[in-house]
């Protein structure tokens, strides 16, 4: 006789709720000690904390104001010519992968340009990506103070000729779960190495958590 299935909900019923091969990775992945496509960085980074401006509404935010969502947090700017546009195009990927399933992920985009990176500018940006896009930008030290929590590097190169100053910017994705743990760490997602199925399932595996 078969084993009674356990209450709650099945693997029947995962598979209803996701759908397709994807549950089956995702039941892999959920094994105590199964590996993360991403870095996991469990332990290892420190919890979410900051304090910024939401550019979208102006509104003074910290950690506390995304608890409960799952927070990929990437240091950009809206002028960057290569490494930001090519990440951001690549998370908007697997937003639109998840699609309903990922409802509960935010990204917040916090500008290493706030000089350029005017709050309209950062609304614009994010209104043109996705809702589930967040645009943040801070005073000089409460984004030194950000950056060195999750060891992003950031400097100015000053403009030359006719190129005007660029920012050399860490190029991580760092996502942290519902209660603000840092849990995995993305580091090169603008190129043809982005692993956009593999961290797509890892961001399945985390809403699965909830």
């Amino acid at each position: 006789m078969a084993a009674p299935e356990p209450q709650g909900l099945t693997r029947r019923g995962l598979a209803r709720l996701l759908g397709g091969a994807a549950v089956q990775t995702l039941l892999v992945a959920c094994k105590t000690g199964a590996p993360w496509n991403s870095v996991d960085v469990n332990g290892t980074l420190p919890d979410l904390s900051f304090t910024l401006t939401r550019a979208e509404d102006g509104r003074p935010v910290t950690e506390a104001d995304y608890r409960g969502k799952i927070v990929m947090l990437f240091f950009g700017y809206t002028n960057c010519p290569d490494v930001c546009p090519l990440t951001m195009g690549n998370l908007m990927q697997i937003l639109h992968k998840l699609g309903d399933k990922g409802s509960d992920i935010v990204v917040l985009f916090v500008t290493v340009d706030p000089v350029r990176d005017t709050a309209p500018v950062l609304a614009a940006y994010g209104a043109a990506l996705d809702p589930r896009v967040q645009t943040l930008r801070g005073t000089d030290n409460q984004l030194a103070v950000l950056a060195r929590r999750y060891r992003v590097t950031y400097k100015v190169l000053p403009a030359e000729g006719s190129r005007p100053y660029t920012v050399l910017h860490g190029p991580s994705v760092y996502v942290f779960d519902r209660t603000g743990a840092a849990r995995i760490m993305i580091p090169k997602f603008y190129d043809n190495t982005a692993d956009i199925p593999g961290v797509t399932t890892d961001m399945l595996r985390l809403v699965a958590e909830g």
